[in-house]
């Protein structure tokens, strides 16, 4: 029955490919973030959580 509606919508073909775009995006910023950082940065946002 999904699947029936899904394919009467016209125009969501497109709705995959940005939601794609989108998450690979995000997810190679964050890793270029992450790669980026230094180590004494790292560690002093680690420690974070648990000052009083």
């Amino acid at each position: 029955m999904i699947r029936n509606v899904l394919e009467n919508i016209g125009g969501i073909e497109i709705y995959p490919i940005i939601s794609l775009t989108i998450f690979f995006t995000v997810f190679s910023t964050m890793l270029v973030y992450v790669f980026t950082r230094k180590k004494k940065q790292m560690d002093k946002m680690a420690g974070l959580p648990l000052e009083p």
